[in-house]
């Protein structure tokens, strides 16, 4: 029969014991005389899985699948991966997995029990409002699973596999410079630092806002780009060098002075989601549709326009920081679209 727990809401025969580490590890008593246990280890969720196995009883399955839920293995996925990926991927994880609690957590849903018709509704429910999102749910998910296989917790093929997401097609919208200035003339100064550094290093919304003057040296601003980690150097001349000239001497007059290179009127860093509402304003103030004009837009524009200026490709890759020219023409033609001559 073996022996009946102790405290009120353990578990019969699973036996936690609390190391000097302070770390709990978990055991399996038998119930024979003299008393033997199988020793478990110390993840609560394997430990279950295997003292389900040892005590072959439906209640002991009934515990397993309410421990070994999703959002169990999910949660150990945002603690023991996710920390190891970019800062902007973990802002994303962390905005995916909400998503997917919503849809397989309520009520929880035991790990095994998601099967690929499971990952079907997910998609065609989240699809209704936000199909390139539900996209990126679903890799997150089969992210996890593969997850949860490695660290033992299912042997169970994943339910993504197979499953197709919902088709994409790139943005390719190309900013013509007309289109620029309007927004340009109605931005306040934050703003217009803002587009101008955007366009002329061809660097992302977030690696912009981390401009910083401890990362000019030697006539030369040091980017880490915080998607790829890459990191570029870029020469402040010309055009670049007048603007930075113009965000330091702004600069000088600030009581708070911030060492970031785009700050708000009063000098402290502004942020993207502050920077996001005055291009907004500044974009509807010009009549321009959403549409036809993101800030994300001028990376494009600065790769395309550099290509057309330069007849090299490979300058533009490299300003990108793009691993291969096949990538980077992809991401100017799509948006412009091929420069040819005629037949005669």
């Amino acid at each position: 029969m073996g022996r009946k727990p102790s405290n009120p809401g353990s578990i019969a025969r699973l036996r936690p014991r609390k190391q000097r580490s302070g770390v709990v590890y978990y055991y399996y008593d038998t119930g024979t005389t003299p008393r033997r246990e199988i020793p478990l280890g110390s993840d609560y969720g394997l430990a279950i899985l295997e003292y389900a196995k040892l005590e072959k009883s439906r209640v002991s399955v009934a515990l397993a699948k309410t421990v070994l839920t999703f959002e169990y293995v999910a949660n150990l996925y945002m603690e023991e991966v996710v920390p190891t990926k970019a800062s902007a991927t973990q802002k994303d994880n962390a905005r995916e997995l909400k998503q997917l609690l919503v849809f397989f957590n309520d009520p929880p849903a035991p790990l095994e029990a998601i099967e690929p018709q499971h990952v079907r509704q997910y998609l065609r429910y989240r699809s209704k409002t936000a199909p390139v999102r539900a996209n990126r749910e679903k890799a997150l998910l089969s992210s996890i699973w593969n997850f949860a296989r490695q660290s033992g917790y299912t042997s169970l093929a994943n339910p993504c596999a197979g499953i197709k997401g919902n088709k994409e097609t790139g943005r390719d919208n190309y900013v013509e410079d007309d289109l620029l200035l309007k927004v340009y003339q109605h931005a306040e100064q934050p703003l217009k630092d803002a587009l101008d550094l955007f366009y002329l290093t061809a660097q992302r919304v977030a690696d912009t806002l981390k401009m910083d003057e401890r990362d000019i040296r030697d006539g030369q601003l040091t980017v880490q780009q915080g998607k790829t980690s890459v990191k570029r150097r870029i020469e402040i001349v010309g055009e670049l060098k007048v603007v930075i000239d113009r965000i330091m001497a702004r600069k000088a007059g600030y009581k708070i002075r911030s060492t970031r290179l785009v700050v708000m009127e009063n000098g402290q860093p502004i942020t993207k989601s502050m920077l996001r509402k005055r291009f907004d304003d500044a974009r509807e103030a010009a009549g321009i549709p959403k549409a036809d004009f993101q800030m994300r837009d001028l990376r494009a524009k600065a790769a395309t326009d550099k290509e057309e200026s330069t007849g090299n490709i490979r300058a533009a890759r490299d300003q990108l920081g793009h691993t291969t020219v096949g990538m980077t023409e992809q991401y100017i033609r799509m948006r412009k679209g091929m420069k040819v001559t005629p037949t005669k």
